[in-house]
């Protein structure tokens, strides 16, 4: 690894250290404030849930677009792909600084498999936040061999969440008051 590389990666670590950490940070933050007066944006849940379905069904695409060689193809979809994560995150945001927080209403078995799917995709979007990050930066290093090994995990850890997400929008949606 040359000198100039190194330095490029270090700062790319550091970028994406603070990143990691200050966006739970603001979104825990931002999730507790409500909008005085705001009017409620109860359309924003199948918006959102929406572009989490489609970032799964585009993360899958750029898989067997790269394993068939067509890295432009990949490359365009896994970019669109953090820009419709980010799309989700700021809906997801609005929604909550302008509405109540929904309650589960299912009962029994299912209600324990609600939160489970819930809490799992809630510390995993945590955590997919630097591998995704990492991931990308690989590429902007010219280290494929590394981005490769880092997309192993990458890759089933933000399939999860997306789809993870569409599922608790989906067991939740008979709840939402609007």
């Amino acid at each position: 690894m040359t000198e100039d590389v190194s330095i490029r990666e270090k700062r790319f670590n550091r970028w994406i250290t603070v990143t990691s950490i200050a966006i739970p940070l603001v979104v825990a933050l931002l999730f507790g404030y409500k909008i005085p007066n705001a009017k409620p944006l109860g359309f924003l849940p199948p918006i959102y849930a929406s572009i989490n379905g489609i970032t799964a069904i585009m993360l899958v695409v750029a898989v067997i677009a790269i394993k068939n060689g067509r890295r432009s193809l990949h490359q365009k979809l896994m970019t669109t792909c953090i820009v419709f994560s980010a799309l989700f995150l700021i809906m997801y945001v609005a929604y909550h600084m302008t509405s109540e927080t929904t309650m589960y209403g299912g009962e029994g078995t299912m209600k324990y498999i609600y939160y489970f799917i819930l809490m799992t995709h809630i510390v995993l979007s945590i955590s997919v936040i630097p591998l995704v990050l990492i991931t990308y930066s690989k590429v902007y290093l010219d280290d494929f061999e590394s981005h490769r090994l880092w997309a192993k995990y990458t890759f089933p850890i933000w399939l999860y969440v997306a789809v993870t997400g569409v599922i608790v929008y989906i067991m939740i949606s008979p709840y939402y008051p609007y």
